[in-house]
Protein backbone atom coordinates (compact mmCIF):
# COMPACT_ATOMS: atom_id res chain seq x y z
CA UNK A 1 0.00 0.00 0.00
CA UNK A 2 1.33 3.30 -1.19
CA UNK A 3 1.52 6.28 1.20
CA UNK A 4 -2.00 8.41 1.95
CA UNK A 5 -1.32 12.63 2.57
CA UNK A 6 -3.25 14.67 4.49
CA UNK A 7 -2.74 18.05 4.31
CA UNK A 8 -3.65 20.91 6.86
CA UNK A 9 -3.26 18.56 10.04
CA UNK A 10 -2.90 21.67 12.30
CA UNK A 11 -6.47 23.29 11.31
CA UNK A 12 -9.72 22.73 12.53
CA UNK A 13 -10.98 20.33 10.12
CA UNK A 14 -7.39 18.46 9.38
CA UNK A 15 -6.46 17.87 13.27
CA UNK A 16 -10.17 15.51 13.48
CA UNK A 17 -9.10 14.27 9.63
CA UNK A 18 -5.86 13.30 10.95
CA UNK A 19 -7.35 11.30 14.11
CA UNK A 20 -10.10 9.84 12.20
CA UNK A 21 -7.40 8.50 9.38
CA UNK A 22 -5.20 6.86 12.15
CA UNK A 23 -8.48 4.55 12.51
CA UNK A 24 -8.27 2.94 9.11
CA UNK A 25 -4.70 3.57 7.99
CA UNK A 26 -1.34 2.27 9.90
CA UNK A 27 0.98 5.07 10.77
CA UNK A 28 3.94 4.04 8.64
CA UNK A 29 1.41 4.32 5.74
CA UNK A 30 0.28 7.82 6.36
CA UNK A 31 2.55 11.49 5.48
CA UNK A 32 0.56 14.57 7.21
CA UNK A 33 1.78 18.15 6.20
CA UNK A 34 1.22 21.48 8.06
CA UNK A 35 2.58 24.97 8.26
CA UNK A 36 2.98 24.48 11.57
CA UNK A 37 5.83 22.52 12.29
CA UNK A 38 5.00 21.96 15.86
CA UNK A 39 1.88 20.51 15.00
CA UNK A 40 3.83 17.75 13.44
CA UNK A 41 5.97 16.73 16.65
CA UNK A 42 3.44 14.06 18.11
CA UNK A 43 2.40 12.38 14.95
CA UNK A 44 6.44 12.03 13.85
CA UNK A 45 6.99 9.85 17.41
CA UNK A 46 4.04 8.23 16.13
CA UNK A 47 5.98 7.20 13.04
CA UNK A 48 4.17 9.11 10.85
CA UNK A 49 6.22 10.78 7.87
CA UNK A 50 5.68 14.33 8.11
CA UNK A 51 6.57 17.85 6.01
CA UNK A 52 5.94 20.91 7.02
CA UNK A 53 4.49 23.04 4.30
CA UNK A 54 3.64 26.35 3.07
CA UNK A 55 0.84 26.06 0.25
CA UNK A 56 1.37 30.01 -1.56
CA UNK A 57 5.42 28.81 -2.17
CA UNK A 58 5.80 25.54 -4.58
CA UNK A 59 9.29 24.59 -3.93
CA UNK A 60 9.49 21.90 -1.72
CA UNK A 61 6.04 20.43 -2.29
CA UNK A 62 6.82 18.08 -4.54
CA UNK A 63 9.66 16.64 -2.66
CA UNK A 64 6.65 16.54 0.40
CA UNK A 65 4.68 14.22 -1.69
CA UNK A 66 6.40 12.18 -3.38
CA UNK A 67 5.95 9.10 -1.09
CA UNK A 68 2.15 9.48 -1.50
CA UNK A 69 -0.35 7.54 -3.89
CA UNK A 70 -3.75 9.69 -2.73
CA UNK A 71 -3.88 13.31 -0.89
CA UNK A 72 -6.01 15.09 0.80
CA UNK A 73 -6.32 18.76 -0.04
CA UNK A 74 -8.30 20.34 3.06
CA UNK A 75 -9.56 23.58 0.94
CA UNK A 76 -7.16 27.05 2.38
CA UNK A 77 -9.01 29.59 4.96
CA UNK A 78 -8.75 32.61 2.93
CA UNK A 79 -10.63 32.96 0.04
CA UNK A 80 -10.00 34.44 -4.02
CA UNK A 81 -7.10 34.25 -5.96
CA UNK A 82 -4.56 33.50 -2.83
CA UNK A 83 -6.50 30.73 -1.97
CA UNK A 84 -6.54 29.49 -6.27
CA UNK A 85 -3.11 29.73 -6.28
CA UNK A 86 -2.12 27.73 -3.46
CA UNK A 87 -4.80 25.19 -4.04
CA UNK A 88 -3.21 25.23 -7.84
CA UNK A 89 0.40 24.76 -6.20
CA UNK A 90 -0.83 21.60 -4.90
CA UNK A 91 -2.03 19.81 -7.30
CA UNK A 92 0.96 20.66 -9.67
CA UNK A 93 3.21 19.23 -6.89
CA UNK A 94 0.95 16.47 -6.62
CA UNK A 95 1.52 15.45 -10.31
CA UNK A 96 4.93 15.69 -10.56
CA UNK A 97 5.45 13.61 -7.38
CA UNK A 98 3.04 10.90 -8.98
CA UNK A 99 0.62 11.22 -6.61
CA UNK A 100 -2.61 9.25 -8.66
CA UNK A 101 -6.11 10.65 -6.70
CA UNK A 102 -6.70 14.10 -5.05
CA UNK A 103 -9.42 14.39 -2.35
CA UNK A 104 -10.96 17.80 -2.38
CA UNK A 105 -13.09 19.44 0.47
CA UNK A 106 -15.20 21.60 -1.85
CA UNK A 107 -18.81 23.17 -1.24
CA UNK A 108 -22.17 21.96 -2.12
CA UNK A 109 -23.63 22.93 -5.50
CA UNK A 110 -19.99 24.66 -6.59
CA UNK A 111 -21.00 23.82 -10.29
CA UNK A 112 -23.89 26.17 -10.50
CA UNK A 113 -23.26 29.22 -12.07
CA UNK A 114 -25.87 30.74 -10.21
CA UNK A 115 -25.00 30.46 -7.15
CA UNK A 116 -24.21 33.78 -5.33
CA UNK A 117 -21.45 32.42 -3.14
CA UNK A 118 -18.18 33.93 -3.16
CA UNK A 119 -17.31 31.10 -1.49
CA UNK A 120 -17.84 28.55 -4.36
CA UNK A 121 -15.93 30.37 -7.24
CA UNK A 122 -12.96 28.94 -5.43
CA UNK A 123 -14.13 25.65 -5.25
CA UNK A 124 -15.32 25.17 -8.98
CA UNK A 125 -11.88 26.66 -9.95
CA UNK A 126 -9.64 24.18 -7.89
CA UNK A 127 -12.70 21.42 -8.90
CA UNK A 128 -11.73 22.39 -13.02
CA UNK A 129 -8.22 22.06 -12.09
CA UNK A 130 -7.48 19.46 -10.47
CA UNK A 131 -10.15 17.75 -14.01
CA UNK A 132 -8.14 19.32 -16.19
CA UNK A 133 -5.05 18.36 -14.43
CA UNK A 134 -5.62 14.34 -15.63
CA UNK A 135 -5.84 13.12 -12.07
CA UNK A 136 -8.12 11.00 -10.22
CA UNK A 137 -9.91 12.67 -7.41
CA UNK A 138 -12.86 12.49 -5.63
CA UNK A 139 -14.67 16.05 -4.54
CA UNK A 140 -16.07 16.05 -0.98
CA UNK A 141 -18.93 18.62 -1.29
CA UNK A 142 -19.72 19.97 2.00
CA UNK A 143 -23.00 21.44 3.24
CA UNK A 144 -22.46 24.42 5.89
CA UNK A 145 -21.21 23.57 8.93
CA UNK A 146 -23.49 23.47 12.07
CA UNK A 147 -20.73 24.37 14.52
CA UNK A 148 -20.81 28.28 12.43
CA UNK A 149 -24.73 27.98 13.35
CA UNK A 150 -24.06 27.05 16.74
CA UNK A 151 -21.69 29.92 18.12
CA UNK A 152 -23.49 32.19 16.26
CA UNK A 153 -26.56 31.00 18.03
CA UNK A 154 -25.00 31.70 21.48
CA UNK A 155 -24.03 35.04 20.50
CA UNK A 156 -27.35 35.95 20.29
CA UNK A 157 -28.17 34.41 23.32
CA UNK A 158 -25.78 36.24 25.35
CA UNK A 159 -27.11 39.43 23.18
CA UNK A 160 -31.02 40.30 22.65
CA UNK A 161 -32.00 36.63 21.95
CA UNK A 162 -32.97 37.63 18.14
CA UNK A 163 -30.96 36.00 15.57
CA UNK A 164 -30.83 37.85 12.62
CA UNK A 165 -29.35 37.30 9.25
CA UNK A 166 -30.53 36.72 5.83
CA UNK A 167 -31.19 33.14 5.02
CA UNK A 168 -34.58 33.39 5.25
CA UNK A 169 -36.32 30.21 4.39
CA UNK A 170 -34.00 28.57 2.63
CA UNK A 171 -32.89 25.04 3.63
CA UNK A 172 -29.54 24.16 4.79
CA UNK A 173 -28.89 20.26 5.61
CA UNK A 174 -26.30 21.50 8.30
CA UNK A 175 -23.37 19.03 8.79
CA UNK A 176 -20.94 19.01 11.60
CA UNK A 177 -17.18 19.52 10.72
CA UNK A 178 -16.19 16.37 12.58
CA UNK A 179 -18.37 14.64 10.39
CA UNK A 180 -16.62 16.24 7.07
CA UNK A 181 -13.70 15.10 8.44
CA UNK A 182 -14.88 11.88 8.99
CA UNK A 183 -16.12 11.67 5.31
CA UNK A 184 -12.54 13.21 4.48
CA UNK A 185 -10.46 10.16 6.22
CA UNK A 186 -12.71 7.64 4.82
CA UNK A 187 -12.46 9.28 1.24
CA UNK A 188 -8.49 8.70 1.17
CA UNK A 189 -8.32 5.47 2.68
CA UNK A 190 -11.19 3.99 -0.06
CA UNK A 191 -10.27 2.58 -2.91
CA UNK A 192 -13.72 2.36 -4.48
CA UNK A 193 -14.46 6.00 -5.85
CA UNK A 194 -13.00 7.15 -8.90
CA UNK A 195 -13.52 10.44 -10.51
CA UNK A 196 -16.40 11.07 -7.89
CA UNK A 197 -18.30 13.44 -6.68
CA UNK A 198 -20.19 13.10 -2.81
CA UNK A 199 -22.54 15.22 -1.48
CA UNK A 200 -21.44 15.37 2.52
CA UNK A 201 -24.86 16.81 4.26
CA UNK A 202 -26.65 16.20 7.80
CA UNK A 203 -29.71 14.23 8.03
CA UNK A 204 -32.19 16.91 7.03
CA UNK A 205 -32.53 20.13 5.05
CA UNK A 206 -34.02 22.49 7.40
CA UNK A 207 -34.12 26.74 7.98
CA UNK A 208 -32.82 28.36 10.00
CA UNK A 209 -35.89 29.07 12.21
CA UNK A 210 -36.27 25.33 12.49
CA UNK A 211 -32.29 25.05 13.60
CA UNK A 212 -32.82 27.73 16.04
CA UNK A 213 -36.24 26.02 17.21
CA UNK A 214 -34.18 22.98 17.65
CA UNK A 215 -31.46 24.89 19.94
CA UNK A 216 -34.11 26.11 21.88
CA UNK A 217 -35.51 22.81 22.82
CA UNK A 218 -32.42 21.12 23.57
CA UNK A 219 -31.10 24.16 25.86
CA UNK A 220 -33.95 25.72 26.98
CA UNK A 221 -33.03 29.32 25.43
CA UNK A 222 -35.64 31.43 23.73
CA UNK A 223 -34.10 32.69 20.80
CA UNK A 224 -36.14 34.08 17.90
CA UNK A 225 -35.36 35.10 13.86
CA UNK A 226 -35.20 38.07 12.22
CA UNK A 227 -34.79 37.84 8.69
CA UNK A 228 -32.76 41.20 7.65
CA UNK A 229 -31.12 42.52 4.35
CA UNK A 230 -28.09 41.39 2.86
CA UNK A 231 -26.53 44.62 3.37
CA UNK A 232 -27.74 44.82 6.58
CA UNK A 233 -26.20 41.30 7.51
CA UNK A 234 -22.95 43.21 6.46
CA UNK A 235 -24.05 46.10 8.71
CA UNK A 236 -23.97 43.61 11.57
CA UNK A 237 -20.42 42.13 11.45
CA UNK A 238 -19.19 45.41 10.63
CA UNK A 239 -20.26 45.57 14.06
CA UNK A 240 -18.52 42.81 15.28
CA UNK A 241 -15.24 43.78 14.19
CA UNK A 242 -15.41 41.58 11.00
CA UNK A 243 -13.31 41.84 8.06
CA UNK A 244 -15.57 41.76 4.74
CA UNK A 245 -12.68 39.60 3.19
CA UNK A 246 -10.24 37.55 4.31
CA UNK A 247 -7.26 40.07 3.54
CA UNK A 248 -8.89 41.66 6.54
CA UNK A 249 -7.95 41.48 9.73
CA UNK A 250 -9.13 39.10 12.24
CA UNK A 251 -10.23 39.52 16.02
CA UNK A 252 -8.67 36.67 18.46
CA UNK A 253 -11.39 34.38 19.93
CA UNK A 254 -13.69 36.17 17.13
CA UNK A 255 -16.84 34.07 17.30
CA UNK A 256 -16.98 34.53 13.53
CA UNK A 257 -13.64 33.82 11.97
CA UNK A 258 -15.00 34.11 8.47
CA UNK A 259 -15.03 37.11 6.28
CA UNK A 260 -18.74 39.03 6.14
CA UNK A 261 -18.47 38.55 2.48
CA UNK A 262 -18.25 34.78 2.95
CA UNK A 263 -20.95 34.35 5.07
CA UNK A 264 -23.04 37.04 3.61
CA UNK A 265 -23.04 35.55 0.06
CA UNK A 266 -23.34 32.09 1.87
CA UNK A 267 -26.46 33.32 3.40
CA UNK A 268 -27.85 34.82 0.45
CA UNK A 269 -27.07 30.96 -1.55
CA UNK A 270 -29.16 29.09 1.21
CA UNK A 271 -31.87 32.04 0.51
CA UNK A 272 -31.90 31.29 -2.99
CA UNK A 273 -32.12 27.35 -2.58
CA UNK A 274 -28.78 26.88 -4.22
CA UNK A 275 -27.81 24.51 -1.04
CA UNK A 276 -31.08 22.70 -0.40
CA UNK A 277 -29.11 19.60 -1.48
CA UNK A 278 -29.70 16.52 1.18
CA UNK A 279 -28.30 13.10 -0.05
CA UNK A 280 -27.31 10.07 1.80
CA UNK A 281 -23.96 9.75 0.29
CA UNK A 282 -22.09 10.15 3.97
CA UNK A 283 -23.83 7.06 5.42
CA UNK A 284 -22.64 5.11 1.98
CA UNK A 285 -19.19 6.53 2.68
CA UNK A 286 -18.47 5.50 6.15
CA UNK A 287 -21.15 3.48 7.03
CA UNK A 288 -22.77 5.89 10.00
CA UNK A 289 -25.14 8.27 10.67
CA UNK A 290 -24.42 12.11 10.63
CA UNK A 291 -24.58 13.70 13.82
CA UNK A 292 -28.01 15.57 14.09
CA UNK A 293 -28.45 19.20 14.91
CA UNK A 294 -30.31 18.21 18.18
CA UNK A 295 -27.13 16.27 19.25
CA UNK A 296 -24.96 18.81 18.87
CA UNK A 297 -27.21 21.63 20.53
CA UNK A 298 -27.40 18.71 23.41
CA UNK A 299 -23.05 18.94 23.55
CA UNK A 300 -23.02 22.16 22.64
CA UNK A 301 -19.71 22.57 24.16
CA UNK A 302 -18.29 20.23 21.80
CA UNK A 303 -19.27 21.72 18.57
CA UNK A 304 -18.59 25.24 18.92
CA UNK A 305 -16.97 26.68 15.47
CA UNK A 306 -13.43 27.61 17.37
CA UNK A 307 -10.80 29.98 16.28
CA UNK A 308 -9.31 30.99 13.17
CA UNK A 309 -6.36 28.84 12.22
CA UNK A 310 -4.52 30.74 9.24
CA UNK A 311 -1.04 32.18 9.56
CA UNK A 312 -2.10 34.49 6.45
CA UNK A 313 -3.09 37.77 7.15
Amino acid sequence: MEKLIVTGIDGNLGKVAAQEIQKLVPADKLIFCSYDKEALNDYEQLGIETYQTDFNHYDGLAEAFQHGAKLLLISMPFVGKKRQAAHKNVVDAAKKAGVKQIVYTSLVNADDPTNPSVEKKDHIYTENYIKDSGLDYIFLRNSQYAEAMITNYFTYVKGDGILKNNQGNGLMAYISRRDCAKAAAYALASNDYHHAILNINGPEAMTISKFIQIGNEATDNHVTYQEITDEQNYEVFDAMGVPRTTDGKFKEDSEAPFSSDGMVTFGQAIREGKMSLQTNDFQKLTGDEPLTVKYMFEHADDFQIGARHSEDK
